[in-house]
């Protein structure tokens, strides 16, 4: 079945979209103040504060931005947020929001034509709904909800490492990526790995570049992050913190600890990695760009000191992906199973509520009761173990899958041309 040729493909996708839009409203009202869908944008008030001390000739990284809050984004980002910190809030709030929309929009589009599909008013309106439908997901609602950044950044790099391999200047989003937040560095090690030296050698220049530009710019905070700031991981917050979807943040979590074992998190951080790592090489290798991009970006979240939840983002392309095996490469058992992962993927992802009626301290203010999402905000003490860490858990199984179905395609075409072999 060709998505962008099929209808009944495109009523199915419409119908999901227009439930998942209901489907938002029944799992927080948009109306519901402050924590509806487009009532918080405290990361974003966060990001435009921190541009306006910096306009104002402060010091970035010693002010406390809102009463409270630290800004912990390398300088150069200083030039993207300081247009914002000029509109009114509301203004910006509104452009912020629409942007999301559109970067994930292009995210879902790009990956499709990726994967070789024809952009046709029918896909269109499929990504549209798809976007409608990611929303529902905890990392896409609570990217939605603080307003923030990955999902830029995310864009950013899918549209620069889905090009071809040797297309001109492929390797310099990543790296500028990588300047603005540091966990898409990991984007580099994946393409010296998978011997992708011309797009390497370009994201080292992009990262540099943004660097000394940020030094031209901004000497002082310069100095200040990259030599202090950078390695001060509890800047962003204590590890110990519900919504902390990293490997370390598990330890922190399940051991009710500020300070988990350095040792324990990089025992299970390296295997990870390495497996992860497995799964992008057979991926990069087998044509699947997008399948590999969306693992390394996943990765980056796991191994990362902190990561909230709306850094997952990377779980749309993944859905790509998967819409794209299932409607078009995938048929008997082995379509099912990917499907049957798939809802179970998606329902651990899902921005479950979690309703506290009492007051309370949230971030920057005092509410009379919260709102929170997330499968992690639920602890039954049987199932603990994976409420806590649900994300992670959605990386290996990706990562087992992808090794598993192509090491085994790659052993039936072996098997398959010995026998044509054997026939002559």
């Amino acid at each position: 079945m060709k998505l962008e040729r099929s209808t009944p493909a495109l009523v199915g996708f419409v119908i999901a979209g227009i439930l998942a839009v209901w489907l938002q409203d029944v799992l927080i009202p948009y109306t519901e103040p402050y924590w509806g869908l487009f009532g918080n944008f405290l990361d974003l008030d966060v990001y435009r504060a921190g541009a306006q001390v910096v306009l104002d000739g402060g010091d970035l990284y010693d002010a406390k931005l809102l009463g409270q809050m630290d800004f912990t984004y390398a300088p150069i980002s200083v030039i993207l947020f300081a247009p914002f910190a000029w509109m009114s809030a509301g203004f910006a709030h509104l452009l912020w929001t629409i942007g999301i929309f559109v970067a994930l929009y292009l995210t879902v589009m790009l990956g499709f034509r990726s994967l070789g599909h024809q952009a046709t008013w029918r896909l269109r309106v499929i990504a549209g709904s798809i976007v409608a439908v990611s929303a529902l997901l905890e990392p896409v609602r609570s990217t939605i909800w603080f307003g923030q950044i990955n999902v830029f950044l995310m864009l950013l790099i899918v549209a620069d490492l889905v090009r071809p391999e040797g297309s001109r200047l492929r390797g310099v989003g990543a790296g500028i990526a990588a300047g603005i937040k540091l966990t898409p560095l990991i984007f580099g090690a994946y393409l010296l790995v998978t011997k992708q030296w011309k797009a390497a050698a370009t994201m080292t220049a992009g990262f540099a570049g943004t660097v000394a530009l940020g030094f031209a710019l901004m000497p002082t905070a310069s100095s200040k992050f990259w030599f202090n700031t950078m390695f001060d991981s509890d800047r962003v917050s204590s590890p110990q913190t519900v919504g902390n979807q990293s490997i370390r943040g598990t330890l922190a979590n399940l051991g009710h600890t500020d300070h988990p074992s350095t040792a324990a998190w990089l025992a299970l951080s390296i295997p990870l990695v390495l497996l992860a790592g497995w799964a992008a090489v057979v991926a990069h290798r087998h044509g699947q760009e997008l399948l590999a991009i969306a693992v390394v970006g996943m990765t980056s979240c796991a191994v990362s000191p902190v990561a909230w939840s709306h850094h997952w983002v990377w779980v749309v392309p993944l859905l790509v992906v998967v819409i794209h095996q299932v409607s078009e490469k995938l048929s008997g058992p082995a379509q099912w199973s990917l499907i049957v992962l798939t809802v179970g993927g998606f329902l651990a992802a899902v921005a479950w509520r979690t309703h506290f009626a009492f007051p309370m301290w949230f971030a920057n203010r005092s509410v009379e009761d919260a709102y929170f999402t997330g499968l992690f905000f639920k602890h039954p003490r049987w199932f603990d173990w994976f409420t806590v860490q649900p994300f992670t858990l959605i990386l290996v199984v990706t990562a087992g899958v992808t090794i598993a179905a192509y090491q085994r395609s790659a052993s039936d075409r072996v098997s398959t041309g010995t026998t044509v072999t054997g026939r002559r």
